[in-house]
């Protein structure tokens, strides 16, 4: 399984207080899927990833930014993290190219919740090679040119509403993800 790319966020001023709203403001600002309900869900853990969810709920129609932003409220702790499970348009290859929605999470870490990155928010983008070009399909330098334009674009948004003081785009595997964009368009070039 590839691994997820993802964009942190660190906040000025972030605390148990201003949390939810900074959350609020990435949900209000995320470009989800029209084609299907863009929420899907939501999460919330307290102390830690390894500790069941202290609530789950599911969205089977679409669900506005405030009833989601509610369900966290009710919950609203630093020793907790929030996640918005949703979706996303991403060009994918499956025999061709079509702009389909995608998986993506959507997570606030409350200011004692135990994160070994220490961002503030999150966002799971999708699988890493979603946004990097692939010689097994025809077009796919423009294609994951236009995957990671999207993350520019949401990037260049949030950073309109939200007091971003660091942001870092970054894959699991823990490799540079520049580099690995870098690398994969000088191979298409060969």
């Amino acid at each position: 399984m590839a691994d997820l790319l993802n964009l942190s966020l660190w906040l000025r001023d972030f605390d148990s207080d201003t949390m939810l709203s900074g959350l609020e403001e990435l949900l209000r600002m995320f470009p989800f899927s029209q084609v299907r309900p863009g929420i899907e869900g939501v999460r919330i853990y307290a102390i830690d990833f390894t500790e069941p969810p202290l609530v789950e709920q599911a969205f089977p129609e679409a669900v506005d930014v405030d009833t989601v932003v509610g369900v966290c409220e009710d919950f609203k702790n630093a020793d907790c993290a929030y996640q918005v499970q949703g979706w996303w348009e991403l060009w994918r290859f499956n025999g061709d190219w079509k702009l389909t929605p995608s998986r993506v999470s959507l997570i606030c870490f409350g200011p004692e919740f135990d994160n070994d990155v220490g961002e503030h928010l999150r966002i799971e983008l999708g699988a890493e090679t979603d946004f990097l070009p692939s010689s097994e399909a025809p077009q796919s330098v423009r294609k994951a040119q236009s995957n990671v334009a999207s993350i520019v674009r949401l990037t260049r948004e949030l950073e309109r509403v939200l007091p971003i003081e660091r942001r870092s785009l970054w894959s699991e595997s823990g490799e540079n993800f520049a580099d690995r964009l870098d690398e994969a368009l000088c191979d298409q070039d060969e």
